[in-house]
């Protein structure tokens, strides 16, 4: 790839393929027939990928991941609802963000950028506040790359008859969740991420009970999820003006993840660029900021070098002329940077990218790591 087009370490936009950037060359009406079709093929495929045919909708929307969280968060959480938001990153804080923007009621529980919160830990906040209807947890927090124990956290909160809100964005397609195993009434994800479309549309499995009952909870007429997938129900269409390349670029993408054997390849072919990643970056002196049992094979942050030639805008300019697009760092209280593991990438381009890394940090004579 030319340095006009360089690979995107990060996690999302992210690298696609020729093909899934062929797909956008074609223009199409937003009410024309074949493209209600790539529509409805666009959602029964995303929902084979949890399982969810049987328990769960899939409503597309406009716009940013975080878009499809709002719409979410201000849809299936009734208006007396309470939001229990767990948070151990950037994206978390986020999300309590948007309730207290939507005027939802909530309380967080936080832990260190490098801890995952543990059942323990929401069973507590659950005896403690019995209040809280809906929980909302972040899969895989972005901005170090953690991993939090869906399975065991999702257990009991249906043991305590609450309901589950997942934030899957940089894991969905890549990480295994089974609705027919999970209980949710909610995951959300985009199209710019593990399924290596371009950005610009999120989605929402909506647990079918739940978006039933959620008419006239939304905030917003643009985003409310229940209004939008009962007009594409009934018409086949989307309420507004449909992001139809993005739709036509994640079609031809979701039929590549099948060609390649689906999430348990994808998942194969990640894990193997994160540990090509962290082994050659270790070779360096660089070391990962999350021990390996709670890093996803999604995005790695790495400790700065300690020296005083290094400032990261040099840096990420410097490897950016290699061909290689990094990612700032998100920590408050550590120097870091992070790269992506994802996007249409494999083990010889991770390891080019190391060798990239390297040659910047000896331009740069940054010796002491």
């Amino acid at each position: 790839m030319s340095i006009a087009q360089p690979i995107l370490l990060t996690p999302g936009p992210l690298t696609t393929s020729a093909r899934t950037r062929q797909a956008m060359m074609v223009d199409w009406g937003s009410w024309d027939d074949r493209f209600n079709q790539l529509t409805a093929s666009l959602c029964w495929q995303l929902l084979d990928i949890i399982n969810g045919h049987e328990t769960h909708r899939c409503v597309p929307l406009q716009g940013s991941g975080t878009f499809a969280v709002e719409a979410a968060i201000g849809t299936l959480v009734p208006r007396d609802g309470k939001v229990l938001v767990l948070i151990n990153g950037a994206y978390g804080k986020r999300l309590a963000k948007i309730c207290e923007v939507l005027g939802r009621d909530f309380c967080t529980f936080e832990t260190a950028e490098d801890q995952p919160t543990t059942a323990a830990d929401v069973e507590t906040m659950l005896q403690t506040d019995p209040r809280i209807t809906h929980v909302a947890l972040i899969h895989c927090e972005t901005s170090t790359g953690i991993l939090n124990p869906l399975p065991e956290i999702a257990e009991v909160i249906a043991r305590f008859g609450k309901r589950l809100i997942i934030d899957a964005m940089s894991s969905f397609g890549a990480l295994p969740v089974d609705a027919a195993k999970i209980p949710f009434d909610a995951l959300i994800a985009a199209s710019g991420k593990c399924l290596e479309g371009v950005p610009g549309m999120g989605f929402v499995f909506a647990r079918k009970e739940a978006l039933d009952a959620a008419a006239g909870n939304s905030h917003s007429l643009a985003m409310d999820l229940h209004d939008q997938y009962t007009y594409m129900a009934k018409t086949g269409q989307w309420r507004f003006t449909p992001p139809t390349h993005v739709v036509a670029a994640l079609h031809e993408a979701l039929l590549q993840y099948r060609e390649e054997g689906g999430l348990p390849a994808r998942n194969v072919r990640y894990a193997d660029n994160c540990k090509a990643l962290i082994d050659g970056m270790a070779e360096l002196g660089l070391r990962s900021f999350l021990p390996a049992d709670i890093q996803a094979p999604i995005i790695v942050t790495f400790h700065a070098p300690r020296d005083a030639r290094y400032q990261f805008k040099d840096f990420y300019e410097r490897v950016k002329a290699k061909g290689f697009i990094l990612y700032p760092g998100k920590l408050t209280q550590v120097e870091t940077f992070r790269v992506g593991c994802i996007g249409h990438v494999d083990r010889a381009g991770m390891q080019a990218a190391v060798d990239a890394i390297g040659e910047v940090l000896q331009e740069m004579e940054v010796l002491e790591i």
